[in-house]
């Protein structure tokens, strides 16, 4: 049996002069500091790599998932079911190890499941073209604002707070480096405050990004929106979650020009945060700007269908100048389970997945509404995502529900600390009824469990 052997002093001091830093703290720093370990992990000197294994194996299944707990975590990641017939799909050799299909005389196959993907896309957000995906929500946001910037070289971005925070963060990184402000449009009851947006927007705005739904789980209006950015020239750019697409009205029929998103909900399980991808699609009038490859469909000499890379716009392929984008690879494979999914559901069943996730969101809001201890935090109409506000502490609130065996959410104050008393609630298909009904039950013992001893600490 082998014995596991770490590095010596001396190679560790090599290798950090190799690549420029002091200290492997300094590899690092980047990580919160909560989340760092401070002390070498306690493994035995000289332990076997079996022993090395088992060790490691037990510390791994402390990871709590979806499988283990009822959760009611969302906030841009959401637990929908995967059918079989995805996994089927995607494993297939063909699909699972190519790298990317440059050659498209040799990859019909990854090309034509590009041209689907972007088929149904373009379907769903009401715009014409598709790209065959980029690398996640943010980062469609991101180039977004990238593509605004390239259409009409302003240098000013209004975002709305209801976008997903770590999409707000990718867009403040991003336009750092290409010379762009972006300025912040405050949320009313759980949507953007059209007012406040419109004396936001100017001749100097290049784009304007709003979610829908918005982070607090609120369906926005999006025609006041798409006027205030309409009126000065600036691009509309809508963040969409596509399962409710299937019963809102497209972006691109109200007048949005770029409609981008996360695309984990469809086909894709949570993996632990693991990969996922970004959805972009864009009027017609701005396909030479958009990031990532575009497949479309042709006809060969002999006049059979076919398929090629019809647009490809990083560094790699045209003049440095003209690139959109570095990306290097889309997350094909990825894209190509959401199109599987979509597929799979049908024109009626997405229609059907959105109602019932209208229903059993409705149910868990009117619910919890009437539990004391928690108030909504907005009115406004929701799909399957909402935010309460609980009248304890609500880390230890969650603390307890994780006892009992249920995630109930996600504390906004984490992003918003204007709600530090607030839960983000997510509802999927998976969520039943009666899961709902011990959502309700425990937060309600929860909270009273913590105002009771928060009462009996103010007696002693």
């Amino acid at each position: 049996m082998s014995a596991y052997t770490s590095l010596t002093d001396a190679d560790l001091q090599a290798m950090l002069q190799a690549i420029g830093v002091a200290s492997v703290d300094d590899l690092f720093a980047d990580i919160p500091e909560h989340l760092r370990l401070r002390e070498p992990l306690p493994i035995e000197g000289g332990a076997s790599e079996s022993e090395v294994y088992r060790e490691l194996s037990a510390w791994a299944r402390r990871n709590v998932s979806c499988e283990d707990e009822i959760s009611f975590l969302g906030a841009g990641m959401y637990d929908h079911y995967v059918p079989a017939l995805v996994d089927a799909i995607v494993s297939r050799s063909e699909f699972l190890t190519p790298y990317t299909p440059y050659q498209p005389e040799v990859s019909q196959g990854g090309l034509q499941v590009m041209f689907e993907y972007q088929t149904a896309i373009s379907e769903l957000t009401g715009l014409p073209v598709s790209n065959a995906s980029v690398y996640d929500g943010p980062s469609a946001v991101a180039s977004a604002a990238y593509l605004a910037r390239l259409a009409n070289g302003r240098r000013r971005v209004v975002v709305s707070r209801g976008v997903h925070p770590h999409a707000r963060a990718t867009l403040v990184t991003l336009t750092r480096g290409i010379g762009t402000e972006v300025v912040e449009a405050p949320l009313s009851d759980g949507v953007t405050d059209s007012r406040a947006l419109a004396a936001l927007v100017d001749g100097s705005t290049s784009a304007v990004i709003f979610q829908q739904p918005t982070f607090l789980g609120a369906v926005e209006d999006l025609e006041p929106l798409v006027a205030a950015a309409a009126g000065h020239g600036a691009l509309v750019v809508c963040a969409c979650d596509p399962i409710p697409l299937g019963i809102l009205r497209p972006p691109g029929d109200l007048g949005v020009d770029v409609a981008v998103g996360e695309g984990q909900t469809l086909g894709n399980r949570l993996d632990f945060g693991g990969p996922s991808f970004g959805f972009f699609a864009a009027k017609e009038e701005y396909v030479r700007l958009m990031p990532g490859r575009i497949a479309g469909e042709t006809r060969d000499v002999d006049g059979r269908r076919g398929f090629v890379l019809t647009l490809q716009t990083r560094e790699q392929h045209i003049r440095r100048e003209k690139a959109t984008h570095n990306i290097c690879t889309a997350q094909a494979l990825n894209a190509l389970a959401g199109v599987v999914y979509l597929a799979w559901l049908g024109r009626r069943g997405i229609v059907e997945l959105g109602e019932l996730l209208v229903r059993r969101t409705a149910y868990a809001r009117d619910l919890l509404a009437e539990t004391p201890g928690i108030r909504l935090l907005h009115e406004q109409p929701v799909v399957r995502e909402f935010a309460i506000g609980l009248e304890a502490p609500v880390d230890r609130v969650i603390a307890r529900c994780l006892e009992a065996g249920i995630n109930p959410g996600y504390p906004l104050r984490r992003d918003y600390p204007e709600y530090p008393d607030g839960l983000l609630v997510a509802i999927t298909e998976q969520r039943t009824r009666a899961d709902i009904d011990r959502l309700a039950e425990a937060l309600a013992d929860a909270v009273a469990a913590e105002r009771g001893a928060e009462r009996a600490g103010a007696r002693g």
